[in-house]
């Protein structure tokens, strides 16, 4: 243990595996499918981003409210009278993403090895609880941590329970992840301390200006580099 500090909490999608290029190339396939003679790629998306930010409250994340989301931009933006078999393909384009092999990040099992033994370490992911558990399994990585919690959104609500559920003081805990929106800004406004690994394809979505909080910000360009620090 370096620093006084007890606890690292750390993000699962595109911080220790590839997750969102899957879902880029389900995107595309989706858009291929639908075939607007009008609307380019770039549009199409920014019409199911509008679907997926209203959705996601009440589907929360994963491949199958993906599919979910698709579905409801099909009947929306398509030209001709779609069918129940063209809804059942646009699931079948978002489930296959489950069906893609899990992709490690370049050092993560070595430096959780290296963190294990000096640290608490907490999984903490959100979306589906089943296919992300499922995740984790194949990853490997599951003994490396003391809990896996997977939850339906990661706010500054779901960082006080998780503070609380692992009896862990947050200026002695670090969230380590890649997404401003979920893994840096909610734990850097209640006072943890926050490292923030950005992944070149990350999804938008999740992208926002890093706002300065009660706590400490590391940037660190590989998941290899908390060993420099911790």
């Amino acid at each position: 243990m370096k620093n006084g500090y007890r606890h690292l909490i750390i993000d699962a999608d595109d911080t220790l595996w590839e997750n969102n290029v899957y879902f880029e190339q389900a995107f595309q396939r989706f858009a291929a499918f639908l075939n607007h003679s009008a609307l380019d790629m770039p549009t199409v998306r920014r019409r199911l981003d509008e679907i997926e930010h209203v959705n996601r409250v009440r589907h929360g994340y994963g491949a199958r409210q993906f599919g979910r989301n698709m579905q409801e931009c099909f009947a929306a933006l398509c030209e001709r009278s779609w069918t129940d078999a063209d809804l059942e393909t646009v699931m079948d384009i978002a489930l296959d993403i489950m069906a893609q092999p899990l992709v490690m990040i370049d050092g993560v099992q070595q430096t959780l090895a290296y963190l294990q033994p000096r640290y608490h370490l907490t999984l903490f992911t959100k979306g589906d609880p089943a296919e992300q558990r499922g995740k984790v399994r194949a990853s490997g990585l599951e003994d490396f941590f003391e809990e896996v919690v997977v939850v339906k959104e990661k706010d500054e609500s779901a960082y006080h329970a998780l503070l609380e559920r692992r009896g862990a003081r947050k200026e002695e805990s670090w969230m380590v992840g890649n997404s401003p929106k979920s893994d840096i800004n909610p734990p850097l406004a209640i006072g943890m301390n926050a490292a923030y690994i950005p992944h070149p394809r990350n999804w938008h979505l999740e992208e926002e200006p890093l706002i300065p909080g009660k706590g400490k910000l590391l940037e660190l360009s590989a998941f290899t580099e908390l060993r420099r620090h911790f």
